[in-house]
């Protein structure tokens, strides 16, 4: 049996790396398939820990370097699946990792959860270290959107493509019917992260107040580089704390609920590689409001699931949210259209299965190292 060593991120904290990290080190079917170790490669234990501590992080990545070190002596893995950074500190990070491995002549695969590699490119030390790194190695990418990030590295041979899943939520409280009086409830589910559209929707939420609609929006997650003192006073500014409220966050049977309560999903993000938030939407039956954004495109069909608007677009954000609001019979379609998607294409069973085949073709595979 090939033996692949994974270094990977998992929870805490939750983000969309890691909850992928935490279902590939679950799998049946890849631990099946192959003899598989894993080493986390996270050095932050929260969100708020993001950018905070250095010398926490100095002692955590040194003990993940050696702990590689250790695996590759020990274990001599045939493939070393690298959950790497894109760019920026990380990425550094990362390729001291992935030059050790490939000094022990492994053959490499990058799983890419994040982008940024064209931004960085035209740097000479970032140039080099990308050159270093990629020579010879796979790639894994979430959508062919985000292929023009790494194409100057990586032929078109080596490029491999794995759409995220997740798991199926088999109880779910059959939706309530809605009275011509009630409010729509409007949902957006993220961190409170600035680029996440944290803003963009408010803005568009007093857009929709002063069209006079009826409406409620729920902000649901954890705080990030916005805390919620500055989501409340935002929200003041804009004259819209009756119609938005931040629960903070929810798991569970809390969160379940709170999505089965929803009508509609806003994610209006401007810096994105794929958005599991709108898989979790998308098998409550709920339409869709987002932007073309890295692979977004390709998890929704604009006017099918949902409506993709130009990131930032406040006005055509409002329009589409507006659209849904005042059209039940159009919410269902896309919503129902949107479920039909998700189970074709982004269940947790469909993931495992295509990451295994992908890593069979690599590991099996007789190109040069």
């Amino acid at each position: 049996m090939k033996r692949i060593l994974f270094i990977l991120q998992t929870p805490p904290p939750i983000h969309g790396s890691s909850v992928v990290g935490k279902a590939i080190k679950d799998s049946h079917v890849i631990n099946s398939a192959f003899k598989c170790s894993y080493i986390n490669l996270g050095i932050s234990r929260t969100i708020d820990e993001i950018g905070k501590n250095p010398f926490k992080k100095v002692v955590r990545y040194l003990s993940i370097y050696f702990n590689v070190l250790k695996h590759l002596i020990t274990n001599k893995p045939n493939l070393c699946y690298l959950a790497i950074t894109a760019k920026g500190t990380a990425f550094y990070k990362d390729s001291l990792i992935a030059l050790l491995a490939k000094g022990f002549g492994v053959r490499m695969v990058y799983h890419f959860h994040n982008k940024g590699v064209s931004t960085r490119q035209h740097k000479a030390l970032d140039d080099f270290l990308y050159k270093s790194v990629f020579k010879n190695a796979h790639a894994i990418l979430l959508s062919k959107y985000l292929y023009p990030d790494v194409e100057k590295y990586f032929t078109t041979d080596r490029v491999h493509y794995c759409p995220n899943g997740i798991p199926d939520i088999e109880k779910r409280e059959k939706r309530k019917e809605k009275r011509l009086n009630d409010k729509v409830e409007l949902l957006f589910l993220s961190n409170l992260i600035e680029s996440k559209g944290v803003f963009v929707l408010l803005e568009a939420c007093s857009i929709l107040k002063q069209k006079g609609l009826s409406f409620h929006c729920t902000y649901l997650g954890g705080e990030g580089d916005v805390n919620a003192q500055q989501f409340q006073q935002k929200a003041k500014e804009l004259g819209v704390t009756d119609q938005v409220v931040y629960v903070g966050k929810k798991y569970g049977v809390e969160k379940e609920e709170i999505l089965s309560e929803a009508d509609i999903f806003a994610f209006p993000t401007y810096y994105e590689t794929f958005g599991l938030v709108n898989l979790e939407a998308m098998q409550f039956r709920l339409p869709i409001v987002s932007t073309f954004e890295g692979g977004i495109p390709d998890v929704i069909e604009d006017g099918k699931t949902g409506f993709l608007v130009p990131k930032k677009n406040t006005i055509a954000l409002a329009e589409k949210l507006e659209l849904l609001i005042s059209n039940p019979e159009l919410r269902n379609k896309l919503g129902k259209a949107g479920r039909e998607k998700y189970e074709n294409e982004f269940t947790i069973n469909l993931f495992e299965q295509r990451l295994k085949d992908i890593l069979s073709e690599i590991i099996n595979t007789n190109s040069n190292y």
